[in-house]
Parts: structure tokens; sequence; C-alpha cells
């Protein structure tokens, strides 16, 4: 190569260098994000203004301005308010409970309400029956210590639930003492022994004495027997209550306070918890009664982001109190979705039908996919905002043994049901149940049981002499007005209410679990 050739070639290349070099300065220009060296991702940015369904958001270079953090804030403790709502319930609903027993005038232990006539539609209770005796009475760990509660032979299921309405244990069928009768001991979440029981319970000798002991992880405990009915009357349930049930400090053993059982049929008293901003009182009440180790951090946290705190006053500003008081109406409209519009897998028993189940995910502890989906929030909100006690002897497949529910919300065609129609509803022949089934209807605003005149708004195949269909089945109608010749199996509603129904099989058998057997679906008449 001559030394002309290559300096033209050096010339070229150097051209060449020069060119990707001018490209590559100016692709890299483009690509600059205004303000930096470099390109920044759009995703990581925020824009100058934002449009959301709480307003237009508006940032100065990232940073909101005076307007959008209040909005945000707002918006924050809005949200928390009603996440404490929703969460909450389980706590209120305890204590909406022990509320209603001291105005009854059952403030100890050994005063025990016992519903001797059977639960009418007077007491407001959240979906209660009129199928069994209820025997309740409510524990106090830190004025009390370890409490016997001693339960006599034949008693029905039974249950002790904490003041978050958690699982301690089981008595009577579904317990250990499996319908024997037997002596419990309750230990308060302060002890500290030799004695470590598992949740629901564990057998020890204890003074000589043979005991069926579990730890709660609250001071308050809610203790609920039932009684089943013998020829339709509850004589006999009744008096082995008052006869057999006996709760006492167990450091009163030699000389336990004598046992004082308070009617509460047919009288007008309240244990539902507010929808209203005394909701936040009530949980203040529990949260400050209660030992911190009660709930774990993460509840504490959103309780306390709402100025819900053990130690501390609840005393929210003029703002705050304005913000709960929204907070408590839209967290009251959410559970009320859930109840009656739900939209939770495995709600529904039966493709195309308004019957599903209360008990969403089979688990006591509202874990979803056995704890791979956490916890299922809303489907606690679905139970504990319509109905008590929590308990794995509700959602275990026992043959023979137990109760199950259907809850339906809405009538054959989806439409919500109005106490001015006439509707009836098909119980197939052979149902499924040992022991009976009963249908009861409950009022959508108190989620107890509706007020007409029919004390017992409800209908059992033992109690109640039904007229059956030819093939065995059974028609029920639901009407403010008896339909012609339908009497024995009328239910009645009320023009201008809602109404919904819960259907209940007492010894549930193989064809309810297998669905083989399943309801019909109610229909409107007119």
């Amino acid at each position: 190569m001559t030394t002309l050739q290559i300096t033209k070639h050096r010339r070229t290349m150097l051209c060449a260098c020069l060119m990707w070099i001018l490209q590559t300065n100016v692709i890299h220009a483009e690509q600059v994000t205004p303000g930096y060296n470099h390109k920044i991702p759009d995703k990581i940015m925020t824009p100058d203004k934002v449009e959301t369904r709480i307003g237009t958001l508006e940032f100065i270079d990232g940073m909101p301005s005076s307007e959008t953090v209040k909005t945000v804030y707002d918006n924050l403790d809005l949200m928390r308010g009603v996440e404490t709502f929703l969460n909450g319930i389980p706590a209120t609903s305890i204590e909406g409970l022990r509320l209603g027993a001291i105005d009854m005038g059952a403030d100890a232990s050994n005063k025990v309400i016992i519903m001797d006539k059977l639960l009418d539609s007077s007491p407001l209770f959240l979906t209660g029956n009129t199928d069994t005796v209820y025997c309740m009475a409510f524990l106090d760990l830190r004025k009390d210590g370890a409490t016997v509660v001693e339960i006599p032979p034949g008693s029905g299921p039974g249950t002790v639930d904490d003041a978050y309405f958690r699982f301690v244990t089981d008595m009577g069928l579904p317990g250990p003492d499996r319908g024997k009768g037997g002596k419990y001991l309750i230990l308060s979440p302060d002890y500290e022994g030799e004695l470590e029981p598992p949740v629901g319970g564990m057998e020890a000798e204890i003074n000589g004495e043979n005991y069926y002991v579990s730890q709660s992880t609250s001071y308050v405990n809610f203790l609920i027997l039932r009684g089943f009915l013998v020829d339709g009357r509850p004589d006999v349930a009744t008096t082995l209550f008052e006869n057999g049930v006996k709760i006492y400090p167990l450091a009163k053993s030699d000389n336990p306070p004598a046992m004082e059982f308070i009617s509460g049929s047919a009288k007008n008293w309240n244990t539902i918890h507010a929808n209203n901003f005394e909701f936040y009182e009530e949980l203040h009440t529990v949260i400050e009664r209660e030992p911190v180790s009660m709930l774990e951090p993460e509840l504490r946290g959103l309780f306390a982001s709402v100025g819900i705190q053990k130690g501390k006053p609840f005393n929210p500003d003029a703002r705050m109190k304005q913000i709960l008081t929204e907070a408590v109406a839209i967290g009251n409209a959410t559970a009320r979705a859930i109840v009656f519009r739900p939209r939770l897998e495995g709600f529904a028993y039966y493709p195309n039908s308004a019957w599903g189940t209360g008990f969403v995910g089979g688990d006591y502890r509202w874990l979803k996919d056995g704890g791979q989906g956490g916890r299922n929030m809303d489907a606690r909100t679905l139970f504990f905002y319509q109905a008590t006690v929590n308990t794995p002897a509700m959602v275990l497949k026992m043959i023979g043994k137990g109760s199950q529910y259907a809850i339906a919300t809405a009538d054959k065609n989806g439409e919500y049901l109005e106490g001015k129609n006439t509707y009836r509803l098909n119980i197939p022949a052979n149902v499924p149940a040992k022991d009976f089934w009963s249908v009861v209807i409950y009022d959508p605003q108190t989620r107890s049981e509706l007020q007409t005149g029919q004390p017992f708004p409800s209908k059992n195949n033992k109690r109640d002499a039904l007229v059956e269909n030819a093939d065995g089945s059974v028609d029920l109608y639901f009407a403010p007005q008896i339909p012609e010749g339908k009497e024995a199996n009328w239910i009645e509603t009320v023009p201008g209410k809602g109404w919904y129904p819960i259907l209940r099989l007492y010894g549930p058998l193989e064809a309810w679990f297998d669905k083989s057997w399943r309801p019909g679906e109610i229909e409107l008449v007119r």
C-alpha cells in the first residue's frame, strides 16, 4: 500500500469514528431525562398531576403539594378507620354480648343467662336459633383467675371463645368430655405454671381432680352451651343446665359462689356491636382491658393508627372524629356487601344457587388454602358480622353430630327477599339430619330474628306439625299473610322489611356433605 493510500485510509477511519461519536452523543442526548445525566425509567417517576378517585393529586418534582398532602392523609386515616372496623368486629361482637349480659344482670361469672323458653325474636342476638336452649356466661380471668366450668352429662355443643372470638375449647358433645360432662379449667393469659395446654385443651389432674384444661389469650371469655329439645320442649335442657352448670374460681373450689340463672327469653335486650362512631369506643374498651399479647402486632398497629392503643385514652380531635364517623359508615356498608352480596370464592354450596356457607374456607382460624393465602379477612367479616361462636366443630365433617348451616340472601332470580311478597321454599324429602332440621328467618338490619306476630320466625320438623307433599317433601311459605291452606307451613314476613333464611341441619348425614341432597331455591309466588 502506497503512502497516499495509507493517508486516505486513515482519513476514512477518522471520519467514521467522528460520525460514530456524533451519532452516539445525539442518541445519548435524546435518552437523557431532563434534569438528569441519564435516562430515568418512567415507572419510577411521579407526574406533576395525577387524576384519582379521591381527586387530582399535584406534585412539585415528586413532592406533594400542601393540598395533596391533606387529601392523602385524610384518605389514609379513612382507609385505616375502615380496616379497623372490619378487623375489629370480632372484638366488638364479644363486647356487645358482654354489655348485653350486664344489662340483664349477669355481671359475674356465676350469673348465667339461659333461654329457658328458647330464643325468640325479642332479644337482639346475631342469627341465633329457635331450636336449642342457650346457656351463656362470661368469664373474667383477670378478676377470678383460673376458672372452673362444670357441665352436666347430656350437654349439647358448647364452646369457650376469647375476647377476639378465637377458639379456646369445646364442651359437651364436640368437646373432650364427648357429652359425658366434666370439669373444665380455663387459665388466664397471665398463667405461667407447669401446664401448657394446646389450643382446644388437654386433660390434667389438679389437687386430685381431673380437668380439661385450656389457656385463653384474653381475660374476658364467652361461654355458650346448647341443650336439645325433648318432645319439642325446652324443659329438660333447662333443668339440666340449672342443676348441673357451675362456674367458679379454682381458688374457691371449696366454697364456690351460688349460681344464678337469669331468663333471657321474651325480653328486649341488645347484644350487637355499634355501627356508628361508638364502635371505636367499644373496641377501645376491649383493647384497654385485655393484655397487649392478645393481638398480633399488625392488628395492634392498625388499631393504634386511629388512636386505639392500650394505656392511652381514645380522644380523637374534631377532624379525626369526622373521618372515623365516615369510615365506620363505609366499613358497615362494606360488611353488608360481603354478607348480602358475597363474592367470596367458596361461598356457594351449589352451582347457580343462592345457598352458601357462613364459614368460607372451612378453617376456624380463617386461614386461606391452609395458610398459603394468609388470613381470609373477608371470610372472617362474612361470619362475624352476622354470627357468633367460633369452633372447629362448625366446619368439621362429623356425621350424625353437631350441626351444619346454609344461608341464602336472595331468591331464585338473585333478588333480595321482600316482606311484602309471598315466597315458597321446597325442602326435599329425606333431609340428611339425624336429629332435626329447621329454617329461621332474620332481619337484614339487625341480623337477628325477624320480629313479626310470630315470636319464633321459624319452622322445625320435630317441633312443628308440618304438612308434607305426596313425595315427602315440605313446602315452606314466607308471606305477610297466611297463604290459603298453608298455615302449618307459613312463616310470617313484614311488608317494607327484608328478610333472609338460615337452614340448619342437626346431626348432619353424608348426603349433606356429598351434596347428593340439596334444598330448593326460594321462589317468588306473587
